[in-house]
């Protein structure tokens, strides 16, 4: 009789540690808002959160890639509209030394603000993004990702943007200046007719960024979504359902508190008690 008193006992201190232990478990859930505290919880579950979390991380950078091309195609834009008033105004200058109303000083000063322009080109050719880098790169142009399968350069080479079959934009300015310099007309309408070249080069440029530009934001929304479509999946894994978990922290223990107040009844029993 003893016996079969102290294994129902045994057994009564097991069952009541399993509910302290689930306790224990309900209200760390509770408190940090996660369902899983470690992978053995749910295997499946967990591996599911862990591939969620690596395509995250890899998305974060996207959108930081994304943030980054938006910011140097924005840039880049400026820089080309600023260079394109500059060759209309070359062309413009051109045009007036090109006059027959224009004196040999005339001339000497259109010359003068041409080389200036020219100057001021290729100032703007050396233009550097943010982090210190040319704007415009002297090789290839910089190709970033912005998703799994998604690579392009944001902006042009300096070699696409800012020349015309090998020729600088700046180049053209400083052949008009010559020719103006010298008061060669023919030289004069021939540099006139590459500035207007330089000029459709540089909206096509500027046109080609723009896209550049709207791809990005399709991108960035897109991204967004999707981030939202993960976070979702992660939370309905990961995080602690409140109100269930509460119930059953609850039930546990009321359990629990009437297992102990039954459990210290009986061990109040005499001997004389147990053996009768």
């Amino acid at each position: 009789m003893i016996n079969a008193t102290g294994n129902r006992m045994t057994r009564e201190i097991a069952r009541q540690s399993k509910l302290a232990e689930q306790i224990e478990k309900l209200q760390i859930q509770v408190s940090t808002g996660k369902r899983l505290q470690r992978m053995s919880d749910d295997v499946v579950a967990s591996k599911r959160i862990a591939t969620i979390g690596k395509t995250q991380a890899a998305m974060d950078t996207w959108a930081t890639n994304i943030n980054t091309g938006k910011a140097l195609a924005a840039q880049a834009d400026g820089v080309l509209q600023s260079t394109s008033d500059l060759l209309t105004r070359a062309r413009e200058l051109t045009l007036n030394a090109a006059s027959d109303t224009a004196s040999p000083a005339d001339r000497a000063t259109i010359a003068a603000e041409l080389s200036a322009i020219a100057d001021q080109i290729d100032g703007l050719a050396a233009t550097r993004d943010a982090n210190g880098e040319p704007l415009f790169a002297t090789g290839n142009a910089r190709a970033m990702r912005f998703d799994s399968d998604t690579v392009f350069a944001p902006v042009p080479s300096a070699a696409d943007a800012l020349a015309v079959s090998g020729t600088s934009l700046s180049t053209f300015v400083r052949d008009a200046a010559a020719a103006v310099a010298a008061g060669d007309k023919t030289a004069m309408g021939g540099s006139m007719t590459a500035l207007d070249t330089a000029i459709n080069h540089t909206a096509d440029q500027n046109a080609a960024i723009g896209l550049a530009a709207g791809r990005l934001e399709r991108i960035g929304d897109s991204l967004a979504a999707r981030g939202v479509t993960l976070a979702d999946e992660r939370s309905s894994v990961e995080d602690t359902d409140l109100s269930v978990a509460i119930a059953q922290l609850n039930a546990a223990d009321l359990t629990l508190s009437a297992a102990q107040a039954a459990f210290a009844k009986i061990n109040r029993q005499s001997l004389f008690d147990l053996l009768s």
